[in-house]
């Protein structure tokens, strides 16, 4: 199940940032990311994402031929700010290896053309 929470920030603004995120959501992202080999958090799902970048992340993996979950945030706008803080990664989607933050659409798509994404994914599967 993918992580549900909300993080610990003043109530919403335009242009508030968050900062930083209550221990509920961070103990459940932890638990998420560790139990699953790739997790993609994203705008929307495999099956229906939302944006092109999501979607080149889909079909890289597809492609691939591996098992990816994926968590689509735009179901709880506090988990997708609260992504932002726990990856300190500002931008969707985010693809996490082995429980590892690994990166966005451009670093997949890099590392898949050279061949060190296809590396990473097997070392990922075996551990």
């Amino acid at each position: 199940r993918a992580p549900r929470a909300r993080a610990s920030a003043a109530p919403r603004r335009a242009g508030l940032v968050v900062t930083n995120m209550g221990p509920e959501m961070k103990s459940a992202i932890d638990k998420f990311v560790a139990s699953n080999k790739i997790v993609v958090f994203m705008k929307g799902n495999k099956e229906q994402p939302r944006c092109g970048f999501s979607n080149t992340v889909v079909q890289v993996f597809k492609s691939m031929e591996v098992p990816f979950e994926t968590v689509d945030i735009l179901e709880d706008e506090g988990l997708r700010a609260g992504m932002k803080v726990y990856s300190d990664w500002p931008t969707f989607p985010q693809v996490y290896l082995d429980g590892e933050f690994y990166g966005g659409c451009d670093i997949i798509v890099d590392t898949y053309k050279d061949g060190t994404l296809k590396e990473a994914v097997d070392v990922a599967l075996m551990s």
